[in-house]
């Protein structure tokens, strides 16, 4: 029996319209407009613009209108194409790296007594409690030439190492901040794997690298996809850690975005590249809601 529709209920499930429309669909249009528009100094460049109440006309007039020379500008100029293949070298370099960490990590938490899988958890998650600023500024006195780490070496009697406005630094950086999202999907995925199929491995006559590999290997493949993706969309446009902790040389997609707004002024251009940024992610962010969508039909 259908429970019949009321107004309170309606309103309800027009909510999450609402807020997608509020919180994404206008600031995309608003970013695509402005990717479009004439360059204006020290203002948002709104021009053309739509009145319509001079009806098809009016709409021919700011088509005609539209500028798309900050496209064509990304076309000509290569630092643009050598920032986005820095970013997804960045973002899928730091994806292995996340992976190769978190996977033992999460399988290890997932085979600790209940009791010491809570405090695990809240040992992964107890980073997200502090500014992620604060974080990233710490790892500085860190890894500066002067810093903790080579402060340790010293006393160790071994040389000083380079790890500040450079790759590695960002690499690390990564690491460190994306960390939980790797792990967490994982250890949801590895927490609920049954048992019993592990001992029927075993009944079988596999080994236990036989048994990770052929049996909790393939059924964390979603857990896999589900880190890997939550690592890697977000690093790709990384803006905080490449210019912390990578210096001046370090050129990526969020830098960029940043220096064309508030250096160059080029709103135009800082649009076009965030709108060429969302195109790109565009596929890994439908792999995932899929893959979202499989792990809760399997449950």
């Amino acid at each position: 029996m259908t429970r019949p529709r009321t107004p309170r209920r309606g309103l309800a499930a027009l909510a999450p319209f609402l807020w997608l429309a509020a919180f994404f669909l206008f600031p995309f249009v608003l970013v695509a407009k402005l990717s479009l528009s004439d360059i204006a100094l020290a203002i948002p460049p709104y021009a053309p613009r739509l009145d319509p109440s001079e009806g098809l006309a009016g709409l021919a007039t700011f088509a005609r209108g539209l500028d798309f020379d900050a496209y064509r500008h990304m076309i000509e100029d290569g630092v643009y194409a050598a920032s986005y293949l820095s970013s997804l070298k960045f973002a899928a370099i730091g994806t292995g790296i996340l992976l190769l960490v978190g996977y033992p990590m999460a399988y290890g938490m997932s085979r600790c007594a209940p009791g010491m899988r809570q405090a695990l958890l809240m040992m992964v998650v107890l980073p997200f409690w502090t500014s992620f600023l604060i974080r990233i500024y710490a790892w500085i006195a860190i890894l500066k030439p002067e810093g903790l780490l080579n402060a340790l070496l010293a006393w160790l009697g071994l040389p000083p190492v380079a790890l500040m406005d450079n790759d590695p630094a960002v690499y690390i950086g990564l690491v460190y901040a994306y960390l939980p999202f790797m792990v967490l999907p994982l250890y949801s995925v590895l927490e609920r794997q049954d048992e019993s199929l592990l001992e029927a491995a075993a009944d079988l006559g596999c080994t236990r690298f036989e048994t990770f590999w052929r049996v909790t290997f393939p059924m964390s493949l979603p857990g896999v996809a589900a880190g890997a993706l939550l690592c890697f969309i977000p690093m790709v446009g990384e803006f905080v850690i490449p210019d912390l902790l990578g210096g001046s040389s370090t050129l990526m997609l969020g830098k960029t975005i940043w220096t064309e707004f508030f250096a160059n002024r080029d709103w135009p251009a800082a649009s076009a590249v965030a709108i060429i940024l969302l195109a790109t992610l565009i596929v890994p962010i439908i792999i995932y809601q899929r893959q979202q969508a499989r792990l809760l039909d399997a449950r």
